[in-house]
Order: C-alpha cells, then structure tokens, then sequence
C-alpha cells in the first residue's frame, strides 16, 4: 500500500507532535506515525523547565497540562557525594525571568497524549501502531518517504517530499540515514517508575549523586513522584534479577533515600532505557531532517530534553515548510542545511553546561567541590538552576570567573 504526504513525521512524542503541530497550522499536509498506541508510558524525568512553559502556551496546550494536574516546581535541589546540597530558584534577583517562574512536571503518559491531540486537532494525520523499518529512496539516494509496517501489520510505504525523524534516542531514521553516533562519554543507562508515599517530597525537584549514580525525585502531581535513577553501564550489567529490584536496592544502599521510602509504594512498572549520550553527526540529509533525542541527546540531569524538543519542533517546522515547497532539490536542501546551523547555534551554549555538569557527576570529587561552592554563594546557584530552566543563557555560567568560583576556588 502506498499513500503520499507531503511530509512525513517519525515519532509521536514532544519532538515529533511539535514540529507536526506547526507544519499543519503553516497548511503543510502531514502524516505522523509511532509504532506505540496512545496513551503509553515513556521512561522520563517528566519536567518541563520554566521556559518550556511558554513553547506550550504558543501551542495552546498549557492550559490542557495544568488542568491535567501538572505539579509545580520552584526549583532544583542538589545533594554530592559527601552530603553537601544546594537548591537553586527559578525565581530569583539576577535578572532574568522566565515565561512563568515555575516548571512544571507531569507523566509523559498525559503530556504526549494532549500533544498529539493537538497535533490531530491542527489537521495531522496521525498513524498508531505504524512501524518505520526504513527510508525509501530514489535512484539519487534521497529520502523519499518510509517503509514499515502499518497499524494493521500490512507492509507498507508512505511517500513524503522530507521524512522527519523524531523517533528519539535510538533512532531509525538517524540510523538509516548513516547519521547516528556514539558521543565519547561513560554510557549511562536509566530506571524511571512513579511511587506515592515517598516522604518530604515538595515543589522543589530533587538530585541524589552518588559515587555509583544519580537518583531524581520530582513531584508529577496528583500525589505521584517520579523517580529517575541513572547509572554507569557498569551498575546495570549487575541487574540480573529485573529494574525494580535494581532500584529498589539501589535506593537501600543509600541510607538518607531509604528511610524516605520506608513507607513508599510503587504505583507503576519500572522503565529502563539507554544508553545515552548519542548524537547525529549532523541533523539534516536530502530529503529528512532530525529534532529531539535523535538530533542530540547527552544526559537527563540538566533536565533539558522535553524543552530541547518542543523548541526543536517549533524551529524546525518553518524550514521543513520550505524545503517541503521549494522548486528544486538543491533549494530543499538549503532549506534543511540552514535548519541543522540554526539548531546547532541553538543549543551549543546548553550542550556545553550539560557536558561540564555530566564530567562533575562522573567524577563526584568534582561535584562535592561545586557543591560547597555553591551552597555558599546563592546567586550563582540562581544562576545555574536557571541555564537548566532555559530562561538564563548559558554564557552566565561559562563565565571563566563563574567556573573558577564553582571549581577552583574552594579548597
């Protein structure tokens, strides 16, 4: 069976219902496909900073997520190795503001769901249970459209003038298009559930580092607690009887964890997921460009990636819109190069504090150092939490008189 579209849209999370939502409202013809049936759970930390609040308002889906029972989130707590901690407020006197002065955290099972109706009410087409095996292709090489299977299990071929892949951290159409790589950094893997119960969690996420990982704790509303734990891919080689069991004796071997859980209860199967730090070699080939997690993806503890693709999408659409329209190949293709510069101009600054934060929880020396550090200096904490919140640009805190602060000055 063979339909045609003018583009075609890989992925029904974050990334993939943005960029369709702004494709249809700019009067492109767009058909989305995910392999999953919606509602489904997706293994995630499940915030969404302060800025990526506004993204949602110009979606007109804000609204939908409050009302859904978003949680409301002040800041970000940190707590080292050696037990230093320090908390940072969205809400603070440096400067800067964001859209709304507080994140907002809610399961990817109601956000990814009120995203792609969005995106069906905007005049997306949207195919569940449509599986991508592969790109179709002219005689050239350029990408022509998708092959796979439809949500009947026929074989199918769906013909688009540019594919987007959005399809996330393992990618298939990154893959197919030869573009997916390996970042050199330590693979680390995740376990994602939701428990009630777990005592003193408030309107402030949390971040648990340890010498052998990182735990996350964050309000999702409605009495519900994501809890995100992230681990070298030497601690999950060890996970021989199952991720709940992991998990759960990973949150006994730290003692000020435990005792918050001693009344806890699991109210969903734990999700593993991994590993991370990938990135495209570039985001853009004839005929396909790539947003989200498959575009780039280093590392959960800055938080980043739900923001990364609602803005990935936004910015993405208007040069699919163009290349979709152009006159000729060579036009398209200057269309999607221009959008991969834009998109690495975008999140450059961010992607090198994720990599400065990602060295500092590998080695926790370096962390225990910026935690004394900050604990004693509010303002650069501010700071930070705000690069992480994405309403304070991340030359604040490349800074070499930030770094020198957080790193060398403490003895």
């Amino acid at each position: 069976m063979s339909r045609d579209s003018t583009v075609v849209v890989v992925g029904g999370g974050p990334a993939g219902a943005t960029t369709a939502y702004w494709l249809a409202r700019s009067g492109v013809a767009v058909t989305l496909v995910d392999r999953a049936r919606f509602p489904r759970a997706k293994p995630c930390a499940e915030y969404l900073s302060p800025q990526a609040s506004l993204l949602l308002h110009e979606m007109g889906t804000l609204e939908a997520v409050e009302n859904a029972g978003a949680a409301q989130l002040t800041g970000v707590r940190i707590r080292s190795a050696n037990g230093t901690t320090f908390e940072g407020r969205f809400a603070a006197d440096h400067g800067y503001h964001a859209f709304r002065d507080r994140g907002l955290a809610i399961p990817r099972l109601e956000l990814d769901t009120i995203l792609l109706n969005a995106a069906r009410a905007a005049g997306v087409r949207v195919e569940e249970g449509w599986r991508v095996s592969g790109l179709d292709r002219d005689a050239a090489g350029r990408v022509t459209g998708v092959v796979g299977t439809n949500g009947a299990g026929t074989a199918s071929t769906l013909r688009s003038s540019v594919v987007v892949g959005a399809d996330g951290l393992r990618s298939i159409v990154a893959r197919e298009l030869g573009l997916a790589r390996r970042s050199r950094v330590p693979e680390r893997y995740a376990c994602v559930t939701h428990f009630s119960g777990v005592k003193g969690v408030g309107d402030t996420a949390e971040m648990h580092v340890a010498a052998n990982g990182y735990l996350g704790l964050a309000n999702v509303g409605k009495g519900r607690t994501n809890v995100a734990l992230v681990v070298p891919a030497a601690e999950i080689a060890t996970a021989h009887h199952g991720a709940q069991r992991f998990l759960s004796a990973w949150i006994a071997g730290h003692p000020h964890l435990a005792q918050r859980f001693s009344q806890a209860r699991s109210l969903t199967p734990v999700l593993a997921t991994g590993p991370f730090a990938s990135q495209a070699r570039r985001a853009w080939a004839p005929g396909a460009a790539l947003v989200g997690d498959a575009a780039d993806f280093f590392d959960p503890f800055t938080g980043e990636g739900i923001y990364a693709a609602l803005r990935g999408g936004e910015l993405l659409a208007p040069f699919v819109a163009q290349a979709a329209r152009a006159h000729s190949d060579e036009d398209a293709d200057t269309a999607l190069r221009e959008y991969a510069s834009r998109h690495r101009a975008e999140f450059r600054g961010k992607r090198i504090v994720e990599q400065i934060v990602g060295l500092a929880v590998a080695y926790p020396v370096l962390l225990n150092r910026a935690a004394r550090a900050l604990a004693k200096r509010q303002e650069m904490a501010d700071l930070l939490i705000g690069v992480a919140g994405d309403f304070v640009p991340p030359r604040e805190v490349l800074r070499p008189r930030f770094l020198f602060n957080v790193f060398g000055a403490v003895t």
